[in-house]
């Protein structure tokens, strides 16, 4: 057990009352039952389904049977990385070592049932009919509280898949690996590219808002070992750190409109269009371009739509059918890929500038402050650090 942590003792937390309303709390320290772990958290990241809930856009998977009006109070965080402080009793991790105080570790964002339909037929575990997500459906109101990564103590229920972070892993790049795992449309991609016709190495892909999580799709793009990268955003910050790792033609929605980056698009890759279309926009006005961006026979991948932001206008014909387009519709992250993502993040530490990606640490005190700044040009990847900066891995 972490000597600083008594049962009964007070955990700092950064607690949304309602939109637009966050602030310090503080709340006891739990007893663990068995099968939990209590998690001291290092980093936790501001991901765009909190942006939305702190705006108070918090219908999540609107009209399925996922459907979710997200609750206050809540403490958000689901992209963390911390140390084993305590266990009840023996938990193993991910690969079934027993975990120790002191470890290391990656928890899972959700916690399946276990028991559904979908959880029984081997579907990714984000499509299970009685999920629990941490920072989001699992509310501050709920013992014992803890149950997002805003805090200096994170809950983590019986059941939640734990991953050991890998020697040498820094924190700060480990607390992607959630975000990262979100990118397994690019793997579906290149299989649909194989069925098709197409490139299947060297594709050209295009990411269409490259704030964190679509620049988690441009770096695991670039590890795949695509060819030419196109990222097009409207806050220039971000698309010079996409340039920094490697995407080569960066267009400026400010700057631009939607005809001159079909023309540039086209002048890039012979007339055909990218190949792969990444929408992490997280606006509806993004997908009827990026359909018109694919090529003919291509995919365009939406993994920036979590929330409800309304619809949009597709032509059935034009836009789908007769270009021969697959739309792959991304409802969260896969589990099984959490270990292997963090293996070849920390491969690769050297070859790409990570220390790039999170821009900014900050305490819980300055949790609004953190949120807004995570919405600003000079910000890639904002964290929370409830327990100071930690020491390098």
């Amino acid at each position: 057990m972490d000597a600083t942590a008594v049962v009964g003792s007070e955990v700092r937390a950064a607690v949304m009352r309602g939109p637009g309303m966050i602030g310090v709390e503080r709340f006891p320290y739990p007893r663990v039952e068995p099968g939990a772990v209590v998690m001291r958290v290092e980093y936790s990241g501001i991901c765009g389904t909190d942006k939305h809930t702190y705006r108070g856009e918090t219908k999540q998977y609107a009209g399925t049977p996922h459907e979710i009006e997200i609750g206050f109070p809540l403490i958000c965080g689901h992209e963390n990385v911390g140390v084993v402080a305590e266990t009840g009793g023996e938990v193993l991790d991910s690969e079934g070592v027993l975990l120790r105080a002191g470890d290391r570790i990656v928890p899972a964002a959700n916690v399946a049932c276990g028991a559904c339909y979908f959880c029984r037929n081997g579907f990714p575990y984000y499509a299970c009919e009685r999920l629990e997500d941490y920072g989001n459906s699992l509310n501050a109101a709920r013992p014992p509280h803890l149950l997002g990564g805003w805090a200096e103590y994170l809950y983590l229920l019986p059941g939640t898949p734990i991953f050991r972070v890998p020697d040498g892993l820094p924190a700060d790049v480990a607390v992607l690996t959630e975000e990262m795992s979100v990118t397994h449309g690019l793997d579906t991609a290149r299989l649909l590219a194989a069925d098709v016709g197409g490139p299947r190495v060297g594709e050209t892909v295009l990411v269409y808002g490259v704030g964190p999580l679509g620049l988690c799709h441009l770096i695991k793009a670039r590890l795949m070992g695509c060819g030419r990268i196109v990222a097009i955003d409207r806050l220039p910050h971000r698309l010079a750190v996409a340039a920094a790792f490697g995407a080569e033609l960066l267009l400026d929605v400010t700057e631009t409109d939607e005809g001159e980056r079909l023309a540039r698009v086209h002048e890039l890759t012979g007339g055909r269009g990218a190949d792969i279309v990444v929408d992490c926009s997280g606006a509806t006005t993004a997908l009827p371009e990026c359909l018109r961006l694919v090529r003919y026979g291509g995919t365009v991948v939406e993994a920036g739509a979590f929330v409800d932001m309304g619809p949009t206008g597709i032509n059935p014909s034009a836009d789908l059918c007769a270009r021969n387009v697959a739309v792959l519709g991304i409802g969260g992250e896969r589990s099984d890929l959490y270990l292997p993502t963090m293996r070849m993040l920390a491969r690769n530490l050297e070859r790409l500038p990570f220390e790039q990606v999170v821009s900014h640490r900050m305490p819980l005190e300055r949790a609004a402050e953190a949120i807004e700044l995570a919405q600003a040009n000079e910000a890639m990847k904002v964290v929370f650090a409830p327990n100071g900066i930690p020491p390098a891995a």
